[in-house]
């Protein structure tokens, strides 16, 4: 099936066409890791791992790279103010390595618990410094830098495109820039290629600048610029080109502009062909800020009752690409609903007679409506519509025992593309069975009491029984 995504670059949404048949070259902004990730964060690995599942889907084999960013990203935009890294050592006491090591391990224990696909390459800035400063001398020879007080910056005038992806006003960029100005800068837009460490000051992470990158010929310990990071990473491993480049949509008019301008000046080619921006996320309907104590952890929602899943749950049922509201009950109802897709999943191990029950073709016209949706731009809230559709079906019919296999199939297919793990539920033991048996003889006989009591035994082991018109069937509370 084609899918068909919505390309930033074109702003238009049209169908995908990768650059070698069958194969995906695709790179995603991964964390900052001086803290932990916040529901907010996570949204865009849950859309990029969605893009993933449903392009493998779809018969293409995915090279993706991942950054983890352990240095250079600066508290601003504008290359000024305390790396992140830096400031988050300071506020635990700990060296910028060690909070680097830390939150980095606790993120990628996230994307286990979310049931995120690893990367084919989990890159961290700091293993690829070489290659940064290869790319520095590259736009260096091509005349693209020069040098001020505090470091290597990218001339944005040699560009003549760097406005066109995010649509840039750069004459209005110059006229608020008065004020807070670096006025060593060329323009406001230029930005950092490599940071000096400044005058009497020692980093955590720092590295000799090479005497041939700067104008005045001078070796001193210097850090990459955090755009500088992304191009030369995706470009070691994945060439110049790339098909797609995804991150949040607070990455377009600073980050990925720079990534483009740097990158197409360094190769004279095209950096990527799409690229893909998730929105963002609220909370009780404002915008995520330490000061509102809004930044809710994977760690805080297990506090509260609630799993990865349930979380995942809730990012799926918004469209990527819309602005997404975080509240409790927001979240209580996608529990809600992934325990009503758990139970028709466990339907599986309680067949109805043949001919009762949904039929293989039923199965097979709501797996071509779900993967429909997802090929539509990555269509999550149509798609669980549909899988909404399956589950009452499920409950009102049954499954029966001939569509079981072609049920366990679709089963399997759900988890490749939404990753909700419903396929490999396990059925209840051979004691609890019996005493559904036990229970169901009790209530031929009428005898309410004993029928009660077996009832209370199940739900004591967390096996909640419904009676209906298929007879007697088991969910888990």
């Amino acid at each position: 099936m084609t899918v068909r995504l919505h390309n930033t670059l074109t702003k238009q949404t049209g169908e995908f066409e990768s650059q070698e048949s069958g194969k995906v070259k695709l790179y995603t902004c991964g964390p900052t890791v001086y803290n932990y990730l916040t529901v907010g964060n996570w949204v865009a690995y849950i859309a990029w791992d969605t893009l993933v599942r449903v392009l493998q889907a779809d018969g293409y084999a995915v090279e993706r790279v991942m950054n983890i960013t352990d240095v250079g990203h600066l508290v601003s935009d504008a290359d000024d103010g305390e790396d992140k890294l830096e400031k988050g050592a300071k506020r635990e006491g700990k060296t910028a390595w060690e909070v680097a090591e830390f939150y980095g391990s606790d993120f990628l224990q996230g994307m286990q618990r979310l049931n995120l696909l690893m990367p084919e390459h989990i890159t961290k800035a700091t293993e690829y410094i070489p290659q940064q400063l290869e790319l520095v001398r590259t736009l260096k020879g091509k005349g693209f830098t020069y040098q001020i007080d505090d470091g290597i910056y990218f001339d944005t005038s040699k560009f003549p495109t760097y406005a066109d992806f995010a649509g840039l006003d750069l004459d209005a960029q110059r006229a608020g820039a008065r004020v807070a100005f670096n006025d060593e800068k060329r323009s406001p837009s230029d930005f950092a290629l490599w940071k000096f460490t400044p005058a009497g000051e020692k980093r955590d992470m720092e590295w000799p600048t090479p005497a041939d990158l700067t104008d005045d010929g001078m070796e001193r310990p210097g850090f990459p610029g955090w755009h500088l990071e992304c191009s030369a990473m995706a470009m070691d491993i994945l060439g110049s080109t790339l098909d797609i480049h995804t991150g949040g949509i607070d990455h377009i008019p600073v980050h990925h502009t720079n990534e483009i301008a740097q990158s197409e000046a360094a190769t004279g080619k095209t950096f990527s062909k799409y690229w893909l921006h998730n929105n963002h996320l609220k909370v009780d309907g404002t915008k995520i800020s330490k000061s509102l104590g809004n930044g809710y952890t994977l760690d805080d929602l297990k506090e509260r009752g609630f799993s990865p899943l349930d979380y995942r749950m809730f990012v799926l049922q918004s469209h990527y690409r819309s602005e997404g509201n975080f509240t409790f009950e927001n979240l209580d109802a996608a529990k809600n609903r992934l325990r009503g897709l758990q139970a028709a999943a466990d339907l599986k191990w309680q067949p109805v007679e043949n001919g009762s029950g949904i039929a293989v073709a039923s199965l097979d016209g709501h797996k071509e409506a779900i993967s429909k949706a997802l090929n539509d731009d990555l269509n999550t809230p149509q798609a669980l519509t549909h899988v909404s559709s399956l589950e009452a079906t499920l409950q009102a019919s049954g499954i029966e025992q001939a569509s079981v296999p072609a049920f366990q199939e679709l089963l399997d297919w759900l988890d490749t593309v939404l990753g909700l793990a419903l396929a490999n539920r396990p059925d209840i033991t051979d004691e609890q069975k019996a005493l559904m048996r036990d229970r169901t003889a009790a209530r031929d006989a009428k005898d309410w009491a004993t029928s009660d009591t077996l009832r209370d035994a199940l739900a004591g082991q967390g096996i909640v029984l419904r009676d209906g018109p298929n007879g007697t069937v088991w969910e888990r509370a």
